[in-house]
């Protein structure tokens, strides 16, 4: 009597013919192909990508730079670390020691971010801090509403940056550059009173002038009073007008 088999009784049949180990591998392939493929698929429980992703290192430790209060004062390396890996775990760690940050990484890509090719987002060294420019703040608080977590939506400002802030508004409103521009008489601000109005002087040059500059501008260039002065006299010292 002859028997008629399916096409699927044959294989079956055929599977059973195969030794175990082989048997076992063959059923992990299957199940591994089907799992990739619900994964593929929307709607089968796959998780979205982390927020965090869509950022390079150097735009994360630009994060951490304005998180830690970067807008007012220079941040250390080292905070700026701890507060990278809290937001990218994992980013900014040894491979082959993956519990501990490496700072050299870290440092490395705080530097990229200086560069204008990469936007330009800080100024600082290692070993005088980090702070945010102009086009740093700007980065960051575009991109905030792209995280997910409340928690990196807010900067807390600490008891002596909020004096520094007080006592910094009230010198700037007093200053004589900021009577001449509430008056509108921009034209009779000085050199001298121009760059008063950043505490500089000849003696302050390089990368110190540009941050006590930048750390002005990030602060007060919104000021419902402050901010035009701000502005303009930041320009005007940015030129080389102010000696």
């Amino acid at each position: 009597m002859t028997a008629a088999y399916s096409a699927t009784s044959v294989e079956y049949g055929a599977d059973r013919l195969r030794p175990l180990p082989q048997r076992l591998a063959m059923a992990k392939k299957k199940t591994t192909s089907q799992d990739r493929t619900r994964q593929a698929k929307p709607g089968h429980g796959a998780a979205e990508a982390d927020p965090v992703d869509r950022f390079t290192n150097r735009e994360i430790v630009t994060l951490a730079v304005y998180l830690l209060g970067g807008r007012v004062s220079p941040v250390d390396t080292e905070d700026v670390a701890v507060k990278a890996n809290e937001l990218a775990p994992g980013r900014f760690n040894w491979r082959k020691y993956p519990d501990q940050i490496n700072i050299e990484l870290v440092r490395v890509r705080l530097s990229g971010a200086k560069n204008p090719e990469y936007g330009g987002y800080l100024l600082g060294s290692g070993s005088e801090g980090w702070v945010l420019t102009d086009a740093g703040v700007a980065f960051v608080e575009e991109n905030l509403r792209r995280f997910e977590s409340a928690a990196l939506a807010t900067t807390r400002i600490g008891r002596t940056p909020k004096k520094w802030l007080e006592s910094e508004r009230s010198r700037m409103l007093a200053s004589e550059a900021f009577g001449k521009i509430r008056d509108r008489r921009p034209e009779e601000v000085t050199d001298r009173e121009a760059a008063a109005f950043f505490r500089i002087d000849d003696y302050v040059v390089g990368p110190a002038r540009d941050r006590k500059v930048t750390r002005i501008v990030n602060v007060f260039r919104n000021d419902p009073e402050l901010g035009e002065a701000v502005i303009e006299l930041a320009r005007r010292v940015a030129c080389g007008d102010a000696q």
